[in-house]
């Protein structure tokens, strides 16, 4: 039997990332009691694993176009789905060392797997659903996470601990790993140049050159780094809306692919999303009314994730884009946003040091930083089409 149904395939992707974000957020609200079980109450050996965490995503994503040009995209995004697997190895590791390796290799196929999203969506659908499909993946990992935030209690208690509950998710990445060998990828005919017969190729290098792949990494990479400031130090401030921020990111992205499919243009939803977003991380970190920080978590939720389709969509939309050139794009994207954030969090968290435990500062220094969306939809192409409007 073969999988050839494309919505069946987009089922498989997209319930790989949920269970992926299942694993890797439930062994993280999990961490306390594994650290425990191994007697380690080291700060320095927490803040290694996260290292590793950030290490993993720089180099998984930086390294996806050349796994994908190596095996191909079907076995790149198996490899990707396995790695994710060794995840199981969290609840049962017996030392320090291998628990590291374990959320190593389990960041690194996430890291390889959000990179495949993208030639995935391109070879199976037509450009005029794309937009709602590169939504609903970008919508996984928030999923996932909402469903550890407010079930991980009751799926614990259906399962009978938090290690059989880490052991459901990799298990059942493990089967969607096994369907996954049953998709029949067609080879794509080669990409000619429109001068001659000569395969067009797109690597590292002529990624880097390209101005546009910079531009399109600027523009998230501001956002993403306040992104993992909220939920890194956000709370010890004293700042505990994280939760709405999730949740309404879900009802955000929805609207998103509804509102991307019934207006093409791309720039304008990003860029007033991008001057919404500046607006509530300001009132999100400096207002002093536990109400208003809510209103703005809910309204920064929303909007940090509505013009996520928009976003998503400009590289398929570019003149000559392939799947190789695409893969390229996202690897990029995803590495460059993701050292610009380490960068971040780290001098975020120098700064809180420097001021003797203020986040007066951290906090100017990261509400500007977010907005990179608006400033970064000046320098973006747009690709939506006016007369689709009509």
């Amino acid at each position: 039997m073969k999988i050839t149904h494309r919505y069946l395939v987009e089922g498989l992707v997209f319930t790989s990332y949920v269970l992926f974000a299942m694993a890797w957020v439930g062994g993280t609200a999990s961490m306390g009691s594994i650290m425990a079980s191994m007697h380690i109450d080291s700060l320095a050996s927490a803040s290694f694993i996260s290292g590793a965490v950030t290490l993993a995503k720089i180099v998984g994503t930086f390294s996806a176009a050349y796994v994908a040009v190596k095996f191909g995209i079907k076995y790149a995004f198996l490899l990707a789905a396995l790695l994710i697997v060794v995840g199981i190895v969290t609840p049962f590791a017996t030392n320090y060392e291998l628990l590291l390796v374990s959320r190593f290799l389990m960041g690194l196929g996430g890291a390889f797997m959000i990179v495949y999203f993208n030639p995935i969506v391109m070879l199976w659908f037509a450009p005029e659903d794309r937009p709602v499909i590169n939504g609903l993946n970008a919508v996984a990992f928030n999923v996932g996470t909402a469903i550890i935030l407010w079930g991980m209690t009751g799926i614990n208690a259906i399962t009978g601990s938090w290690q059989s509950s880490l052991v459901l998710f990799s298990a059942a990445s493990l089967i969607l790993a096994i369907l996954w060998l049953l998709v029949k990828f067609d080879t794509p005919a080669p990409t000619v140049h429109a001068a001659g017969a000569e395969p067009a190729i797109y690597g590292y290098l002529e990624g880097l050159k390209d101005q546009f792949n910079w531009a399109y990494a600027f523009t998230y990479s501001g956002l993403l780094s306040f992104y993992i400031c909220l939920f890194t130090f956000y709370p010890q401030a004293g700042i505990s809306q994280s939760k709405w921020v999730i949740g309404f990111g879900i009802v955000g992205t929805i609207a998103g692919m509804l509102y991307s499919r019934k207006n093409p243009l791309r720039l304008p939803i990003i860029r007033w999303s991008g001057l919404i977003i500046v607006i509530t991380v300001l009132g999100l970190s400096f207002s002093t009314q536990p109400w208003l920080q809510v209103l703005c978590a809910i309204v920064l939720g929303f909007f940090i994730f509505f013009p996520v389709t928009a976003l998503v969509s400009i590289p398929h939309e570019l003149p000559m884009m392939t799947g190789q050139k695409i893969t390229v794009v996202f690897s990029l994207f995803w590495s460059i946003s993701y050292l610009v954030s380490t960068i971040v969090l780290w001098v975020f968290g120098k700064l809180v040091d420097l001021s003797d435990g203020s986040y007066f500062g951290s906090f100017v220094m990261i509400t500007i930083l977010s907005g990179t969306v608006f400033v970064g939809s000046y320098f973006l192409p747009e690709t939506g089409k006016p007369k689709e409007l009509i």
